[in-house]
Parts: C-alpha cells; sequence; structure tokens
C-alpha cells in the first residue's frame, strides 16, 4: 500500500468519523480526492479498505455512499465488541503491570476533565476514551484481537452514541472506567470481564434510546 494511500486512507476515514457528513450521503472519488488532496488512484486504494471496514458502501449502480446502519446492524457491532473486549479485559486483568494500571488513570483523569467543562467537550471525551480502550487491547497482548477490535471500535456509531450522552452518561462512563482500573489493580479477569460487559451493554441502551425500538422486522 503506497503512502499517498495511507495518507488518503486516514484523511477519509477522518472525515468519516468527525460528523461533517450524513448517514446514507453520497461522495465521490473527485470529492475524496479534494479532501485528502491526492490523486484518484491512491483514493480508489482508500475506498476500497473504507468498504472493507464497512465505513463506506456501494449501490447496485457503483454509487459510493456513508453507511447507513440499521438498528440491527448497530445491536450486532455493539455484541461482537461485547465479546471481544471482555476477552480484552480478561486477558488484560492477567497482564496488566501497575505502570500500564497508572497510565489508565492518568487518561481516565483527561477524560473526566473533558466531562467537567462547563458544556462537555465531546471530542476530547473521545479521544480520552479510545486511549483508555487501547490500553485495555495493549495490555490484553493479542495483535489478532485488537486488528478484529479496530474495525469495530471507531465506526460511525461510536461517535454518534457519544453525542447522545447526558452529562450523567458521560459521567458513569467514567465511572466505569475506575471500576475497570480497580479490577484491573486487583489482577480480577472475571471481575474485569464483568465491568467490560455491562459499560458496553449501556452504551448500547444509550444510543438504542435515539433510534427507538426495533421494527417487526428487526425482531423477527
Amino acid at each position: 500500500m503506497s503512502r499517498a494511500s495511507d495518507r488518503a486512507y486516514a484523511a477519509i476515514r477522518a472525515h468519516l468519523l468527525s460528523g461533517q457528513v450524513k448517514a446514507g450521503e453520497q461522495l465521490t472519488e473527485d470529492q475524496l480526492a479534494q479532501i485528502t488532496g491526492v490523486s484518484r488512484t491512491p483514493v480508489r486504494e482508500a475506498v476500497r479498505r473504507l468498504e472493507d471496514e464497512l465505513l463506506l458502501v456501494r449501490s447496485d449502480t457503483k454509487r459510493l455512499f456513508v453507511a447507513d446502519w440499521s438498528r440491527d446492524d448497530i445491536e450486532e457491532m455493539f455484541t461482537l465488541r461485547q465479546m471481544l473486549e471482555c476477552h480484552a479485559a480478561e486477558r488484560a486483568a492477567r497482564r496488566m503491570t501497575r505502570g500500564q494500571v497508572a497510565e489508565m488513570e492518568a487518561v481516565n483523569r483527561e477524560l473526566k476533565a473533558a466531562i467537567e467543562q462547563p458544556a462537555p467537550d465531546v471530542a476530547r471525551f473521545l479521544d480520552a476514551n479510545r486511549a483508555f480502550h487501547d490500553a485495555i487491547i495493549e495490555a490484553a497482548a493479542s495483535p489478532r484481537l485488537g486488528q478484529m477490535l479496530a474495525r469495530l471500535v471507531e465506526a460511525p456509531v461510536v461517535l454518534r452514541t457519544a453525542r447522545t450522552y447526558s452529562t450523567e452518561d458521560l459521567r458513569q462512563s467514567a465511572r466505569d472506567h475506575d471500576e475497570l482500573i480497580a479490577a484491573f489493580a486487583a489482577r480480577d479477569p472475571d471481575w474485569a470481564r464483568a465491568v467490560m460487559g455491562s459499560h458496553l451493554r449501556r452504551a448500547f441502551h444509550t444510543f438504542a434510546r435515539t433510534v427507538g425500538p426495533a421494527t417487526d422486522a428487526e425482531d423477527a
């Protein structure tokens, strides 16, 4: 993969996750080339990667769109993420050093500072939240697990979910992180798995409140 393609991939991915484009919005390779500042060839390579990640989709007529995930898609994503991140938390609890625990405490202080602004700084919260979960994956010491989670954690729904959080929802997320840190410090894998599971289910239900109940077709 060329450096130009890597730059295009990073720029387009950041654009998709920034909230500047809406789910279902049509994009063209010319538009993406202007955004990234590279030619259409590396843009095509980047687009293929983003299609693999389900951030972009093509219609039957080959037109390109921002992925518009259904409620059922979202629930599946959270379910898969829960399976993988619970496993990561369990592995991390057996391996995490005191230094790594201290680093996670520092990251969670940053996350709390973002929440306690006069108006919560959601972008700062997301950066700290990503760093917190990345630290767990790193401590789990499983490259395969990290690769699998990378395709789930940064889906646009994560950004959309965070933006629906009330201040109390954000504070609850920080409290969940505090309990995860306590579980890691105690080197208790069962505790870590249980907290991670409830943390992610709570995040799903926060999102679900904004999109309403499942349709009859999704319940079938």
